[in-house]
């Protein structure tokens, strides 16, 4: 017989740059799977560090990556479990936006890598969060969101998908099929492209509301 407990659990996350007065746009990044969010972070050292303030939520699952047992990954979620471990991430999520205490003066933009990118659409769609641009980079969208999780969202919401040129991970057809399901679901959507593979061009990035 299965059970459950409920407990409380500590988890880290990473900022970059400071926030000031001259801070113009806040980025709330979750990173891919295999990555720590000390190191997905430095992927936007390359962005304004007077204008831009980056928070990088980390993973709860660790683990190792190869057999030498020194290089560590994580991981957001698995096939088991699924539905509590989401809530435990998104309770996280909030946490830490909430410890960041951040002013509405400034633009907020959410933005997924891979992986990343369900859990920033899943946080959005469930805490009916309006950011100034949503980005998804290089990630699949959740099979269970619809179009009726963001009727709340307005235009003040710029929706951008990026993908790599030479992204082994996706064939044609399937990325074609998949943009006609998220344009139903998020009319508003911009597909982007760089000529890279299943990377983070930064380079994309910039101007991107």
């Amino acid at each position: 017989m299965q059970k459950e407990v409920v407990y409380q659990s500590t988890n880290t996350y990473d900022t970059l740059n400071e926030f000031t007065s001259e801070t113009k746009t806040v980025w709330l990044v979750f990173h891919g799977i295999g990555y720590l969010s000390r190191y997905f972070i430095r992927l936007f050292q390359n962005l304004d560090p007077k204008e831009n303030y980056i928070i990088a939520p980390q993973a709860p699952s660790k683990y190792y990556k190869n057999n030498d047992y020194k290089k560590v990954g994580s991981s957001w979620l698995t096939k088991e479990n699924t539905q509590t471990e989401t809530k435990n991430v998104l309770n996280y999520i909030d946490s830490v936006i909430e410890a960041e205490k951040l002013p509405s003066t400034t633009k907020f933009i959410i933005l997924g890598y891979s992986q990343g990118v369900s859990i920033a659409s899943r946080w959005i769609a469930s805490r009916q969060i309006r950011p100034d641009g949503f980005v998804m980079v290089s990630g699949g969208f959740p099979k269970e969101l619809e179009k009726e999780d963001f009727t709340f969202l307005t235009k003040k919401t710029k929706v951008t998908h990026i993908l790599g040129e030479k992204d082994p991970y996706f064939e044609i057809a399937k990325v074609e099929a998949e943009k006609i399901r998220v344009k139903d679901i998020l009319p508003l959507i911009e597909f982007k492209s760089h000529s890279g593979g299943h990377e983070l061009n930064i380079e994309t990035l910039k101007n991107i509301v």
